[in-house]
């Protein structure tokens, strides 16, 4: 009899949490879209997702912070958010929660909390949004195209109002695009809708016009005469790749900026999270976001030498094929990469190593680099060997980084992993751009050499460092708790 009650408690408590978890996701639609305050949980977006995925994400805080983070408190602080004035603003409820708890009620009740907690919040009315043109549209200008429809909210960031391409501008293409854009075999489908406008050559994405401009001169475009003005350019062709080249985009009428989804050469080469501040986004008029294996283990790369130092070290990327690559064996210009992409571990280089430099100049010429490409289309992974200037242990090094994971300035680029099952297929959709397995880490007996083990989607993750640091430049960074 006790376990028939036992089972109908579980079921009730199921039942109620459920319940509490649909409030929760009707609260962030409700924040986001008539107040531009968005909601994560521990840096895992929570709009758009459904009532297992947001429980799941709550399990996950609590076992990354050891402590227990109740959907019916996040839901409570989610009511205090919604009835006081905060300016657009990104907010971590799972930070927000855990925060209460420590506080050990020392406040009266949970709106008296918030207010203190988010009393810095500044009114960002005055922010100007930004209009964006993507130039290409490949694997990464489609991702980017996506997060930001998808994220535009009332659109007083970033709004994509074009696309440039090359080659014809008949209607098959045109649709060709579009279904590339609704469909995709690595990240699924949009979430949202997508049709061709044959009648103006142009994307009605979430029901906003995105104009599909042809063009094999970036000087020669006029996006005034597409009502865009002092646009930010995100140059993802690959094609343009130092200062003289990319020079190009400014001549046209109505840009503004240009940012290259590529290492570039004469330009600034930008980490978002590391080195972003070094560089005035008023000044600051062509700027690279390097490059997705950079973004992955710059991060890492920063918290060991700000807090251990590194002497010397080695870095082992084991990254998914690409389109350089050759599907079947064929005439290639670099070495090895002619072998069949699906087929082959490819050994060939990666210039990471000296890149990181750029964002960490302390690190010059410390770090040697070498690449295997594998057969995944998507999920990469990087290995740091590196010897130290001051000993640690496995927990030193653990509590180190969940420390940056957690507070301070990059808790948008690392996130820490508890699993012991963690493959590469796993973290297809993360938006951190370096993934830290802690049950990876080895730490030699002396404690002076460490070999990490950063895991990144290098399509998804790079992406959203390329967003966020089109929002910096653009000077439309929201207000962010985290």
């Amino acid at each position: 009899m006790s376990l028939n009650i036992s089972y109908e408690k579980e079921l009730a408590f199921q039942a109620d949490r459920r319940k509490a978890t649909t409030e929760f996701i009707k609260i962030v639609s409700d924040l986001w879209y008539d107040k531009s305050i968005e909601i994560v949980l521990f840096k895992n977006q929570a709009i758009d997702k459904n009532v297992s995925d947001i429980i799941h994400l709550h399990e996950y805080a609590g076992e990354f912070v050891q402590k227990p983070i109740s959907i019916f408190d996040s839901v409570e602080l989610l009511r205090a958010i919604s009835d006081i004035k905060l300016p657009p603003s990104k907010l971590d409820i799972g930070k927000l929660t855990y925060e209460y708890h420590a506080d050990d009620n020392h406040f009266n009740n949970v709106k008296a909390f918030v207010i203190e907690k988010l009393k810095d919040a500044s009114d960002t009315a005055g922010i100007k949004s930004k209009d964006v043109v993507l130039y290409g549209f490949g694997r990464i200008g489609r991702l980017l195209a996506r997060e930001l429809m998808s994220k535009t909210g009332k659109g007083n960031q970033l709004r994509l109002r074009a696309i440039v391409v090359r080659g014809a501008a008949d209607d098959d293409v045109l649709e060709k695009r579009a279904s590339l854009l609704r469909t995709d075999s690595v990240h699924g489908t949009f979430s949202g809708t997508v049709r061709a406008d044959f009648q103006n050559n142009a994307l009605i994405i979430n029901g906003t016009t995105v104009h599909l401009i042809h063009a094999s001169n970036p000087e020669e475009i006029d996006y005034t005469a597409y009502g865009i003005a002092e646009a930010l350019i995100i140059d993802n062709t690959g094609a343009f790749r130092d200062k003289t080249a990319l020079s190009r985009h400014l001549i046209a009428k109505g840009v503004s900026k240009v940012l290259l989804t590529a290492p570039g050469k004469g330009i600034p080469n930008i980490v978002h999270g590391v080195n972003h501040m070094d560089y005035d986004p008023n000044t600051t008029k062509i700027c690279s976001a390097a490059s997705c294996t950079t973004n992955a283990i710059t991060p890492i790369l920063k918290v060991i030498e700000d807090s251990l130092g590194i002497k010397k070290g080695h870095l082992e990327t084991i990254h998914a094929y690409t389109n350089d690559q050759n599907l079947v064996d064929n005439m290639h210009d670099k070495f090895r990469r002619g072998r069949a992409a699906g087929l082959n571990m490819v050994l060939t280089e990666t210039g990471a190593g000296e890149a990181v430099a750029k964002a960490l100049p302390s690190l010059k010429g410390k770090l040697s680099s070498n690449a295997i490409r594998v057969p995944v289309p998507n999920g990469s992974l990087a290995i740091l060997n590196l010897d130290l200037t001051n000993k640690t242990s496995l927990e030193g090094v653990n509590t180190i980084l969940k420390k940056y994971a957690l507070e301070g300035d990059l808790v948008e680029q690392i996130q820490y992993s508890l699993s012991k099952e963690l493959v590469s297929s796993d973290i297809v959709g993360t938006s951190a751009p370096a993934i830290y397995d802690s049950k990876a880490t080895i730490v030699s007996d002396n404690g002076e050499n460490l070999i990490l083990y950063i895991w990144y989607d290098n399509e998804y993750g790079y992406s959203h460092q390329v967003i966020r640091l089109a929002k910096y430049i653009s000077k439309v960074r929201r207000y962010t708790y985290y």
